[in-house]
């Protein structure tokens, strides 16, 4: 009885919302879908695992790859695939090397953060929905009044038209605290998949231009 009252009466605020109460529900599912797409995707073990980090550690200069190439394929990553552009091109010079690694870390962070812009919209434009669906709701009020002014009448209707600037504030707030979050996730660990692979770089150009690898694991 009393999840039958509380859901009728969800249902008759979103109603009393009006029809921009449809887009902020459209937004908020969005928004929702993108936040679970994105932690599923942003996960430490997808993008940095650490039986990968471990590899690199472990390598000291002269030593072959086999290892490190087996730890890539057994788990598939963003580092995995910035390690296998460095692996590729060990028969350049140090300096073209670098900048085919970079050139594809730049398309490992893009990766990642697709999907970020929508949160960022949606913090953008919710507040807005919600605003301008009350300030609809308000003129439609005062049309429909006329001459009659009953105070019990507007202040009902006011509380309804309101219904759309709350949810388009409930919609804003955890978008925006997603998109931060998730954003500040990113740079971390750009940053830490910047560092292991400046140290296997170091690994195998230890003397200046040539690489020091056996044959076998290029």
């Amino acid at each position: 009885m009393i999840l039958a009252s509380f859901v009728s009466q969800t249902v008759e605020f979103f109603v009393k919302g009006g029809p921009f109460m449809v887009l902020l529900l459209l937004v908020s599912v969005t928004s929702l879908t993108v936040i679970l797409l994105r932690g599923r995707a942003l996960r430490e073990s997808m993008v940095v695992p650490k039986e990968v980090t471990d590899a690199v550690e472990v390598l000291n200069p002269g030593d072959d790859l086999d290892g490190l190439q087996r730890a890539m394929r057994t788990h598939p990553s963003a580092l995995s695939a910035i390690i296998l552009t460095l692996i590729k091109h060990l028969n350049w010079p140090k300096a073209e090397t670098l900048e085919a690694v970079q050139t594809r870390a730049r398309n490992e962070v893009a990766r990642l953060e697709r999907g970020l812009v929508i949160l960022e919209i949606t913090t953008g434009i919710s507040p807005l929905l919600g605003l301008l669906g009350t300030l609809s709701g308000l003129v439609g009020i005062f049309a429909t009044l006329g001459g009659s002014g009953d105070p019990v009448v507007v202040a009902r209707g006011i509380s309804e038209a309101l219904n759309t600037t709350i949810v388009g504030l409930a919609v804003a707030v955890p978008s925006l605290i997603a998109h931060n979050y998730f954003q500040r996730k990113v740079e971390v660990m750009a940053i830490e998949m910047e560092s292991v692979a400046a140290d296997l770089l170091a690994k195998c150009y230890p003397h200046g231009e040539l690489p020091q690898v056996r044959k076998e694991a290029l």
